[in-house]
């Protein structure tokens, strides 16, 4: 039997997000549209038990008519976590993260090169929708990638897409000042991220809960336990090393395929399907926005700009990302080495 939206329930799920009534009609708006397109499927299913396919198929119609909007794709995610369907979920999380990179770099890159040079970088592309498939993103990266590094010297492309950081605003970490002063010394800080993150990944594997996009498993929580490098990072004298959680953990331990570990690894909407079907190419120096998300909350922590390297990237042929941020003389100072 298909079920009607819960409109009650949800409404009060949303409340919760601090959404006006306004936001809030049009999300059950948006989601009884989905459950009426899954009543029209061959064999009709309910908001509960739809499955990724069907997200999918869902989102190419918004995409048709122009309603493919960050506020359509949250109301959707949004029902997903509140009727527990991780395919409507996770649907509409791969479609939103990251959506606007390439926005982003479109205006960082008009304030670095000039109007001009950046037209040049984009011409006849235009920008992606929101609702662009993960499968034809890559191609966008590839073309815009190819054009940068024409137009601007290494350095130059480098600082522009370090700069981007995944579009999401320093104000965003401002909490990480405060931890920061109060621990006094870097590796203190440290040791206390370090501990917030196992206790979160502890947490999401106890309450069998999803870390951002995936499951965390007894084998995950040790794998990363084994690495202190991963994700928080550690300091090696001046330089602080770190590597991301691969963006499905659980497969990649398991996996034998190198391009396949090398997927499961990429945390990149505009990257990850170029690793997994080997096309098109896309620049490793593209990584240089994941480069900028990692030392990002560091600059804010540090109240200082820093210097970050990309040491391995999946889009280079390694089956880890890591990235090297460079610390000043004055963060290590009042250190015991």
């Amino acid at each position: 039997m298909v079920t009607d939206v819960d409109r009650k329930g949800y409404r009060e799920f949303l409340r919760t997000r601090h959404l006006s009534d306004e936001q809030i009609a049009d999300a059950i708006r948006i989601v009884a549209r989905f459950e009426a397109f899954l009543r029209r499927q061959a064999v009709p299913k309910t908001l509960e038990s739809a499955t990724r396919t069907d997200f999918t198929s869902f989102s190419k119609t918004l995409l048709e008519k122009g309603l493919d909007t960050e506020e359509n794709y949250l109301a959707l995610g949004r029902y997903g976590r509140f009727v527990k369907n991780n395919d409507v979920y996770l649907g509409a999380l791969e479609l939103l993260d990251g959506a606007d990179v390439l926005q982003v770099l479109h205006k960082k890159l008009g304030r670095a090169v000039g109007r001009r040079k950046r037209d040049l970088v984009f011409k006849d592309m235009g920008l992606p929708r929101m609702g662009t498939p993960s499968t034809e993103k890559p191609r966008f990266t590839s073309a815009v990638m190819k054009r940068l590094q024409e137009e601007t010297d290494p350095a130059v492309c480098k600082t522009v897409l370090a700069d981007v950081a995944h579009g999401i605003p320093r104000k965003y970490y401002r909490d990480e000042r405060k931890k920061f002063l109060k621990a006094g010394n870097i590796d203190v800080y440290l040791e206390n991220k370090k501990r917030e993150w196992d206790a979160l990944l502890q947490k999401h594997r106890d309450e069998k809960t999803l870390f951002f996009n995936q499951e965390i498993t007894d084998e995950v929580l040790s794998y990363v336990r084994s690495r202190p490098d991963i994700e928080v990072g550690v300091r090696r004298g001046t330089m602080l090393v770190h590597t991301k959680i691969p963006y499905m953990a659980k497969e990649y331990l398991v996996e034998t395929d190198d391009r396949m570990k090398r997927y499961y690894a990429c945390h990149c909407a505009w990257a990850r399907e170029a690793i997994k079907s080997g096309e098109p190419i896309v620049s490793p120096t593209f990584c240089y926005c994941s480069a900028g998300f990692t030392k990002q909350p560091w600059e804010v922590a540090l109240g200082t700009d820093l210097e970050v390297e990309m040491v391995k990237s999946a889009l280079k042929g390694d089956t880890e990302c890591t990235f090297i941020v460079h610390l000043p003389d004055d963060v290590l100072r009042n250190l015991k080495e």
